[in-house]
């Protein structure tokens, strides 16, 4: 354990956010993500869930301001009655650790998942809310 540091982030969940590069993707898949047949790296968080996991990460990991949408989340499919809530609770968390407005992209199911596959981590997490699963692009520490 470190002082300051949440308990939810593993040493190898640290260690990948430390070797994280500007513009480096790392994807919070929720419980029913793919997430050991796309990740290059997987680091397993299964009991935890994805609003806990943005309030560790997020005050060590600065978010891109080069591009548009640091953050992205997978898009409801088309028809598909279900809601997002959590979505919300994301958006209060990144406003908290980032002065600057963050504008989220919605990108579609498999067009989420072939960005996940070149993302250079994916965290399987133990989120049970649909459609939960997020990109954080990472930015530089000034």
């Amino acid at each position: 354990m470190l002082k300051g540091i949440s308990h939810v982030l593993s040493p190898e969940l640290l260690k990948i956010l430390m070797e994280m590069g500007h513009a480096d993707e790392i994807v919070l898949g929720d419980a029913n993500f793919p997430a050991a047949s796309h990740a290059q790296r997987l680091v397993r968080a299964d009991g935890h869930g994805i609003p806990a996991l943005l309030n560790a990460i997020l005050p060590l990991f600065p978010l891109d301001t080069y591009v548009e949408s640091p953050v992205a989340l997978m898009a409801v499919t088309p028809g598909d009655t279900v809601e997002t809530p959590i979505w919300d609770e994301y958006r209060e968390i990144v406003q908290q650790f980032h002065a600057v407005p963050v504008q989220f992209d919605e990108v579609e199911r498999f067009s989420f998942y072939e960005r996940a596959k070149n993302a250079y981590a994916i965290v399987s997490t133990g989120e049970k809310a649909l459609y939960a699963n997020v990109i954080l692009k990472k930015g530089v520490v000034v």
